[in-house]
């Protein structure tokens, strides 16, 4: 029952974790204690959990990755799986109840967490980038932070909630309902963000990339156009599908200093822009050109409004408004993290998911 302080007989000393080590590109598997918890932690045996860019930025250890990240660190912070064992004072969750977690761990006690802003707390930790993450077998998270999942949503999207609440959060804050929106980078958040602008109501959607495969994803999720980034002429083309005006919206999923340069060009003067794409090191924007001048609305975007996007991103899964399957194109075993990283690379993946589970039920 909840509250109590119990952990299944089954439960092994010792757990599989996928680390950044050390300094330089790859992960090594290693095993280490399961994680103790406090009276109100939860620990949490992991089932799936998404590969993301920020994963790959760690693994390929970028120039971002080596200002951001301190090893050893164990990566991962896309997951769900079920209660494996509660801390004394925990009353909403109960061994074996299915979950995901919100990966960003706020202090609840400073001046943003206070005014409904904790996800972007000034001191908040996120799980696989500050501290231990979800690539491994268990994981002790807050109980506030904790998401109990709907009978409803199928294991490979609940292990993906974190990414598509990001989506979610982005086209939210943009006010997408009845514009015309271009979508720079359809990785996977972007590709997500297709259908989650459709239920939102956008009139007309527009994606730019440059992997064919993805542009071609793209279009069956609900894109109008899809152009390859590289092409010239791209911001005429919007303007002449905008009767001469240029996008409402602009949502930034690439981190791409020419895909953010060319995405304000296309906005409309009085338009929109929210920035999720995180670029792997400093870039060049004519401010006064791409942004003044035109009285645009600029708006960066992290992670997802705790807990608002979640109740959001449950409803439209729910609805069979978002459907997921064209997106996550691979699960693999846990054990084949290189693998993912390498189709992520070769742009042959569009979502990835690892599987925890795999010959061990």
């Amino acid at each position: 029952m909840p509250g109590a302080n119990t952990s299944p007989p089954e439960m092994k000393n010792s757990m599989q974790a996928l680390r950044k080590s050390a300094t330089g590109p790859g992960f090594t598997l290693e095993e280490l204690p399961i994680p103790s918890i406090g009276p109100t932690e939860v620990l949490i045996r992991v089932e799936k959990a998404g590969v993301c860019g920020t994963d790959a930025h760690i693994y390929h250890w970028d120039a971002w990755a080596q200002h951001r990240i301190v090893p050893p660190v164990t990566v991962g912070h896309e997951f769900m799986g079920r209660v494996a064992a509660v801390g004394a004072a925990v009353r909403a969750v109960a061994v074996g109840d299915r979950v995901s977690a919100e990966g960003h761990i706020a202090d609840l006690t400073c001046f943003l967490c206070r005014i409904g802003d904790a996800h972007i707390c000034e001191r908040v930790k996120i799980i696989g980038v500050d501290r231990d993450g979800a690539f491994a077998e268990y994981i002790a998270m807050p109980e506030y932070n904790v998401w109990p999942l709907d009978a409803a949503i199928p294991d490979e999207f609940a292990a993906v909630f974190d990414p598509l609440g990001n989506a979610v959060h982005t086209v939210m804050a943009a006010d997408v309902s009845t514009k015309s929106v271009a979508i720079t980078g359809v990785g996977s958040i972007g590709l997500m963000a297709i259908p989650v602008a459709r239920a939102a109501g956008a009139a007309s959607v527009y994606a730019f990339d440059v992997n064919p495969a993805k542009l071609e994803l793209a279009k069956r999720l609900g894109a109008d156009a899809v152009f390859d980034s590289r092409s010239s002429g791209l911001v005429d083309e919007m303007k002449a599908r905008t009767g001469g005006n240029g996008v409402d919206v602009l949502l930034e999923m690439s981190g791409s200093g020419a895909a953010i340069d060319m995405g304000l060009q296309m906005v409309r003067n009085g338009g929109r822009a929210a920035l999720l794409g995180i670029p792997s090191d400093s870039i060049s924007i004519n401010l006064a050109e791409r942004i003044i001048f035109k009285g645009l609305t600029v708006l960066g975007i992290n992670g997802r409004r705790m807990f608002e996007t979640w109740y959001q991103t449950q409803a439209l899964v729910k609805s069979g408004r978002v459907d997921l399957r064209p997106i996550i194109t691979h699960v693999l075993p846990f054990e084949e993290y290189d693998r993912a990283f390498e189709l992520m690379q070769s742009g042959e993946a569009a979502k990835i998911v690892l599987d925890f589970t795999e010959g061990k039920k």
